[in-house]
């Protein structure tokens, strides 16, 4: 039997049929096969691939049909000439007399700025990534997505979107912006005052060369969005890093002197702070005395899990000051670059002529089905299934941090979102352990980036659970825990040195029976303990007392016991004590502390 004419790939997502048809498409493009010769039989190439003869014929049908092959009668069937491509001889490259330019001379643009780094092809497919460019597939609307790709290309929905002009967005997908997506953030926005865009980062590339240059003084979040600042500096652009503190962006008179203030008040890119209420007003009553043009970057948008969502700036703007932006893709898909911008008139005209003279316009087929997917409803049930499934995640992740990393860790106080960012302890080398991490199998996405300044804390990394399963976080967790400890070995306090009276037996009971315990989760809510006279106990933690649980305590040998109902996946665990003043501290089996508290003096009610 003769060779193959060509080779299935059995891993391949392809049909065996599709495989076919493809690997022909790409003898006959190169010419491999030419003209004048006659292919195997249906017969013969399924003999020799090993595939049904009906898979051939179905294939060899659709090339026929297409034209790519003729058939000749008794003779059998031939690539079609009028379809292979005529290719034109190609020059070597080198010899003598001439060089190449010198291209690194040429380039006009300056070494860009530090941008997030790219993580191993790897490790966005890993089951334990916690980078936040994951992509979890099993959240993909892949049907969904499908039926309205579908109606797009249907024939009247195809005359519709191919003959309206190139400049002009599709008037149906700008309605449901306008009455769908928009309304949820707090904004009122008519169709003159949106732009779709390649992305947001369409959006606020064209933001920066219409509004920016080397006169005009712009603020941005510290740490903060590194490709903004990238496309700050192609700009030449005088930039105020401004810090970020629990209520997001900073107002002070820094501000004062700048024209535009960049920043992401949903969830702080990369902390995840929310900017308070309070704070977004003061922003706003800034602006307008200090004549300032905010950009608000929406694209992640607001989903918070602990209370009600704070609108849009652009909703609480008076003053016509706030461009908005935010982005489809972040709930369709990463691929399908659909952005949407949001300001005053005159500023999307300029907007949409930069636009149509750099990439012209987003593909209409993509924004009349994103029009069919909101107007179908599909948006809102993603919505509510993402919120539902993040929301699981995320309060997975703070459980998960809060029962393996007690000590080890803090978080940076959000209310929502898909990440948490994370300060390990203060002699931690988080590049170490982001590079320890990898090589167990779990990716953390490293921050140096996201900092403007050299001398940022280098003992925090970030978290998302956008790729990973709700059942993965916790043994993932439990990982870091480990390798945290190994990376602080030496570090930590240990019981057989640390200061205060190390408890055991009756002395221990006798020392907590009735006493009231305070502390902190990682995340930074209060939290109190009743050990309660008769072994049972009662826990409430946050600023109203919101999250309370009960359980009881116990003492066995020379180790206090607890367990709760339901904080600490309800499972006992024992813990060596010393109290040291007013001052508990508790040490894990392998003598090191794990965890402090206050011990308030006197008894509590049992």
């Amino acid at each position: 039997m003769s060779e193959p004419l060509i080779y299935l790939d059995p891993d391949s997502p392809l049909s065996l049929q599709n495989q076919i048809r493809g690997k022909l498409v790409e003898l006959l493009a190169s010419g491999a096969v030419p003209s004048g010769n006659r292919l195997p039989s249906t017969r013969g190439l399924a003999e020799q691939l090993d595939v049904s003869r009906n898979t051939v014929v179905l294939a060899y049908q659709q090339l026929l049909a297409e034209g790519f092959l003729v058939t000749r009668q008794r003779s059998g069937i031939y690539p079609n000439p009028a379809m292979i491509p005529k290719h034109v001889a190609s020059v070597e490259r080198g010899g003598t007399g001439g060089a190449p330019p010198d291209w690194s001379a040429r380039i006009r643009v300056p070494t860009l700025g530090a941008s997030v780094p790219e993580a191993p092809a790897d490790a966005w497919l890993a089951r334990d990534s916690f980078l936040d460019g994951s992509v979890d597939p099993t959240l993909y609307p892949m049907a969904e997505w499908r039926e309205v790709t579908r109606l797009a290309l249907a024939s009247r929905e195809v005359r519709e979107w191919s003959r309206r002009s190139p400049d002009i967005d599709d008037p149906m997908l700008i309605e449901q912006i306008r009455t769908k997506i928009l309304p949820q953030r707090g904004i009122r926005a008519a169709p003159e005052e949106i732009l779709v865009t390649v992305g947001a980062q369409q959006a606020l590339w064209l933001l920066v060369q219409l509004l920016v240059d080397r006169e005009v003084r712009v603020a941005v979040e510290e740490p903060g969005y590194p490709d903004f600042r990238t496309l700050l500096a192609l700009r030449e652009a005088q930039v105020l890093h401004q810090p970020v503190d629990a209520e997001g962006l900073i107002v002070d008179e820094a501000l004062d002197d700048c024209g535009v203030v960049y920043l992401t008040p949903s969830h702080q890119v990369p902390t995840a702070v929310t900017m308070s209420t309070a704070r977004r007003q003061a922003l706003l009553d800034k602006a307008a005395a200090c004549d300032l043009v905010l950009i608000e970057d929406d694209a992640n948008s607001e989903r918070n899990y602990l209370g009600q969502p704070h609108p849009a700036l652009r909703g609480m703007d008076r003053h016509n000051r706030v461009v908005y932006v935010s982005s489809l893709s972040k709930v369709l898909a990463p691929w399908l670059r659909l952005g949407i911008m949001v300001a005053d008139p005159r500023l999307i005209a300029a907007a949409r002529e930069l636009r149509r003279v750099t990439v012209r316009h987003p593909p209409p087929h993509d924004q009349r089905a994103a029009a069919l997917f909101l107007a179908l409803g599909h948006y809102d049930v993603m919505l509510a299934r993402l919120g539902q499934v993040f929301r699981e995640r995320w309060t997975a992740l703070r459980d998960a941090l809060n029962y393996h990393l007690q000590r080890s860790v803090v978080t940076a106080p959000a209310t929502g979102g898909t990440t948490c960012w994370v300060a390990g302890p203060a002699d931690l080398d988080a590049d170490q352990l982001v590079a320890a991490a990898a090589k167990r199998g779990v990716h953390l996405e490293p921050v140096d980036a996201y900092y403007a300044a050299c001398d940022h804390p280098r003992n925090c990394f970030r978290m998302s659970v956008r790729g990973i399963q709700v059942n993965r976080i916790r043994p993932a967790v439990a990982t870091l825990a480990n390798l945290i400890r190994d990376l602080d070995r030496g570090l930590a306090e240990r019981l057989d040195s640390c200061s205060g009276k190390w408890l055991r037996g009756a002395d221990l009971e006798q020392a907590l029976r009735g006493r009231t315990i305070y502390l902190e989760t990682v995340y930074g809510d209060p939290c109190t303990i009743e050990l309660l006279a008769d072994g049972s106990m009662v826990g409430r933690a946050g600023f109203a007392d919101e999250d309370c649980d009960a359980g009881h305590w116990w003492v066995d040998g020379d180790c206090w016991f607890r367990q709760w109902r339901h904080w600490a996946y309800g499972e006992a665990v024992g813990y060596f004590t010393v109290v040291d003043g007013t001052t508990i501290k508790w040490f894990n089996a392998e003598r090191r502390l794990v965890n402090h508290a206050t011990l308030r003096p006197g008894a509590a009610t049992d």
